[in-house]
């Protein structure tokens, strides 16, 4: 079936859409692996898999399979029953990731603002009301309700809605800082293990075991944001466990589904009871067909060992980085991530977007992160070639700068 024409489409997503987004002027149909073509057939090469959630890419057989599958049987039935599917996925997340409850939402904000409310009641229910500060860090990003806003430490994103309080901000890395803010009215530290939309930025050495034994010593709970590191993107299921970290409460999404809306918060058992009956709850969380397609991510993340190759490829890809980094040294300062989540940080004179776009021009996208990186979060079923296409490409904009 043919597409309507291109001009056609922007036309009307320009007049019908709400514009808070900026989009460039094209309109993509379909994908295939790591592959996706425009509504005029122009291919693209992806590297940012929808912001690191496409962790299979785009079409693939056993997570199309499994939603076929679903659809045919269950779509909705919401938290009022239990669902078959649901609740083998909670099981599995609880053996993955070592703790032992989970709550389904429907996105990365949502599992943060579920942290927020299970550290506060918990604290509440305990008879300690005072606690209700949460600790958070400068250049973080946890979302954009109200709630993950407030602690989302960007002042850009914040601007313009209106006073926020119950979060204190400190510098990311610094333990002093965090033992120094560390009240009795403080509930929980709220941390990403890597800073994503701040930069790629991995927590330094000795940072979240610090962090671990800080919170255990004041009586206040760990909370990690692992919405766009979780899930195999880093080489391990999470990635608090590189540092054999094990949190109080995690938030995760992105990449569960592999493009299907799913988050989930998980929790260890002595909160089972922080957030009892009617005190929150969610329409669409763990419902069968995001469920569905969690089963055939963490399927295909076994039976494809994708971890290993997150970890394997991400040290394919840092090092052809840091070769740009060494060649181009007056356009591009550095290289830094984990696993398959990287960034080239352009010197501050270069223009970010410029680049970004020439890229697009050439059949690559990426996305920016810190203001001038170039964030590379592909899907994790990505070749070595197809990220050596990528750098080659960035490798010629580079040299036209």
């Amino acid at each position: 079936m043919p597409y309507p024409p291109e001009a056609t489409l922007l036309a009307s997503a320009q007049r019908h859409l709400y514009p808070n987004y900026r989009q460039p002027e094209l309109v993509m149909a379909r994908g295939e692996g790591c592959q996706l073509w425009d509504t005029e057939g122009r291919r693209y090469l992806d590297l940012f898999a929808g912001i690191a959630v496409s962790t299979l890419g785009h079409a693939h057989p056993r997570l199309t399979r499994a939603l076929c599958e679903q659809a045919g049987q269950l779509l909705h039935l919401s938290n009022y029953f239990y669902n078959e599917v649901g609740v083998r996925l909670a099981e599995r997340l609880c053996t993955l990731s070592g703790l032992s409850r989970v709550f389904f939402c429907s996105s990365g904000t949502e599992a943060n603002e579920a942290l927020l409310k299970l550290a506060r009641h918990h604290f509440y229910l305990a008879g300690q009301q005072q606690r209700s500060t949460i600790i958070a860090f400068h250049n973080s990003f946890h979302g954009r309700t109200l709630g993950a806003l407030t602690a989302t430490g960007q002042p850009k994103y914040r601007e313009g809605f209106g006073p926020m309080s119950g979060v204190v901000h400190v510098p990311f890395g610094d333990l002093a800082a965090v033992e120094a803010a560390l009240g009795p009215e403080v509930a929980g530290v709220l941390v990403e293990p890597v800073q994503g939309e701040g930069g790629v930025l991995p927590a330094p050495p000795g940072f979240l075991e610090g962090l671990r034994e800080l919170t255990r010593a004041h009586g206040a709970l760990l909370l990690v944001d692992e919405v766009q590191t979780g899930v195999g993107r880093t080489g391990k299921f999470l990635a608090v466990q590189h540092w054999g970290v094990v949190p109080d409460a995690v938030a995760l999404a992105k990449g569960l589904g592999g493009g299907v809306p799913i988050g989930a918060m998980l929790t260890g058992e002595h909160l089972a009871e922080a957030l009892p009956p009617g005190s929150h709850g969610t329409t669409f969380g763990g419902g069968p067909l995001a469920a569905a397609a969690a089963h055939a991510v963490l399927d295909t993340l076994e039976a494809e060992a994708l971890m290993d190759r997150a970890d394997r490829l991400g040290q394919h890809l840092h090092e052809a980085l840091s070769r740009l980094v060494e060649r181009f040294p007056q356009h591009a300062v550095t290289t830094r991530g984990m696993g398959l989540l990287r960034v080239l940080m352009l010197a501050p004179e270069v223009d970010a977007r410029a680049v970004m776009s020439s890229l697009r021009e050439a059949g690559v996208l990426l996305t920016l992160a810190g203001g001038q990186g170039l964030r590379f979060s592909p899907p994790l079923v990505v070749s070595a070639a197809e990220l050596d296409e990528g750098v080659a490409a960035l490798t010629h904009v580079l040299q036209r700068l």
